[in-house]
């Protein structure tokens, strides 16, 4: 993409409205554009990174077992007062009516619909299991939405469920889930810990939250350092294998990790003062196991092996990929701007051109974009080279290609880290080695 011709309006000055640090760069650097309260447009750069962000979740819940699907943002109010959820859930259920005087919602979540999917569809124990996720917008009604994306009231998300025919398969479902999520947020280049949770308007007795580190986080934590140091989403335990799935889920709760929320003080004690760690988290995903709730409310139930009628046991996954956007940010960025992971960075190159209009420089710059094609934002601007070094240090690219007339007489680019801020003088072969390795 050609800077010159992109919808990216960087802006220098610090928005007013914007209290965090993610939410002043995801609108400095270009990426969003706020529409009304807690709802945001997604422009080029920003709807990249969703992007990159669902396709790592669709990648890993793949390999997991699980199959995607796609379903309505409006829901029938009908299927939620089968659950009981209807008037329970609260103002932040966005409610409206249609034409006809039906009586509608904007999904908040979706175990309803899919249990009632599931219900026409399912008949037989030999059906199960099934695990299924979506990744579609939703809508919660917030009273002060704020923080950006964080916290705002329409948000992309990842929601899954699993329908299992009994206790220990649905546990093995969840933990499966455990390790997927772990592998997920390890692809992105973010650290996530897993803590016991509250269950909340979902229901069910098992639940956890993943918490990504940062200092502007809603939650306080309370965790042990070997989380540190352990590998959380180890290669080498098997989706298939439960035994597996069962010592990947001890290695992650055998630890003490607790928000504050779910903080013990007597088990905190226990732990030796050098081993805990306590700072701030943001919530960017988590899993439920509730059982037969939403089967047996609802009159979902398939033929057994005796041919009795046996209610599915099921849980939800729930992963925020809008909210992952401004939590990687808080917890990867600088005084210059972001530093984007490169598994989720909207390119993995900026390519600076900073004699516009030389033809050295101009040959060896377009050689270097016709190479990474999509992968690499060419700044083409008839722009200062101060203003190329900030905007690029800003949006956050993990490497810069620099490309001046001394350096182009020589075929050589001065390649920029962002993450580090090294510098190295390099042949234009041997720096395409290095950003798509």
């Amino acid at each position: 993409m050609r800077l010159s011709r992109s919808l990216i309006p960087t802006i220098k000055e610090t928005p007013a409205e914007a209290q965090i640090v993610s939410h002043r760069l995801m609108l400095r650097a270009g990426m969003i554009r706020q529409q009304s309260a807690g709802i945001y447009a997604w422009l080029p750069s920003g709807l990249r990174v969703l992007h990159n962000i669902a396709n790592i979740v669709r990648a890993e819940q793949a390999r997991a077992g699980a199959q995607e699907i796609l379903m309505p943002t409006i829901q029938s109010a009908d299927l939620w007062r089968e659950s009981g959820r209807y008037d329970a859930y609260g103002p932040e259920m966005l409610r409206i009516r249609d034409r006809h005087d039906r009586e509608m919602l904007y999904g908040p979540t979706n175990e309803e619909m899919l249990t009632a999917i599931m219900r026409e569809s399912v008949q037989s124990y030999r059906d199960l299991p099934q695990m299924l996720y979506q990744i579609q917008w939703k809508f919660r009604d917030e009273v002060r939405p704020r923080f950006g994306v964080l916290r705002g009231r329409e948000f992309y998300m990842k929601d899954g469920y699993s329908f299992d025919l009994d206790y220990a398969a649905a546990v093995s479902s969840y933990r499966r889930m455990m390790l997927s999520y772990m592998r997920i947020f390890r692809t992105m280049g973010v650290r996530a810990i897993p803590m016991r949770a509250d269950t909340g308007p979902i229901g069910g007795d098992l639940s956890h939250e993943f918490h990504i580190l940062a200092p502007t986080g809603e939650s306080g934590v309370f965790y042990d350092k070997a989380f540190e140091s352990i590998d959380l989403g180890n290669d080498t335990y098997n989706y298939d294998t439960q035994a597996d799935l069962d010592a990947f889920f001890d290695q992650m709760t055998k630890l003490y990790a607790a928000t504050d929320e779910k903080h013990d003080p007597e088990a905190w004690a226990k732990i030796p003062e050098t081993d805990r760690r306590e700072g701030r988290g943001i919530e960017v995903g988590q899993i439920f196991y509730f059982g037969t709730k939403y089967s047996e409310k609802m009159g979902f139930s398939v033929v057994g092996p005796d041919g009795a009628r046996i209610h599915p046991e099921m849980g939800s996954y729930g992963i925020g990929v809008s909210r992952l956007t401004g939590a990687i940010i808080e917890a990867s960025h600088d005084d210059a701007g972001i530093i984007w992971p490169d598994a989720v960075a909207p390119f993995r190159a900026a390519i600076l051109n900073l004699r516009q209009g030389d033809a050295t420089t101009d040959k060896l710059c377009e050689d270097l974009y016709a190479r990474l094609g999509d992968a690499a934002l060419y700044d083409d601007r008839d722009a200062r080279a101060g203003e190329k070094f900030a905007d690029a240090d800003l949006m956050g690219h993990p490497w810069q290609l620099i490309v001046g007339p001394r350096g182009a007489a020589k075929n050589q680019v001065e390649l920029k880290r962002r993450r580090t801020g090294e510098r190295a003088e390099l042949s234009l072969e041997d720096a395409l080695a290095k950003v798509l390795a």
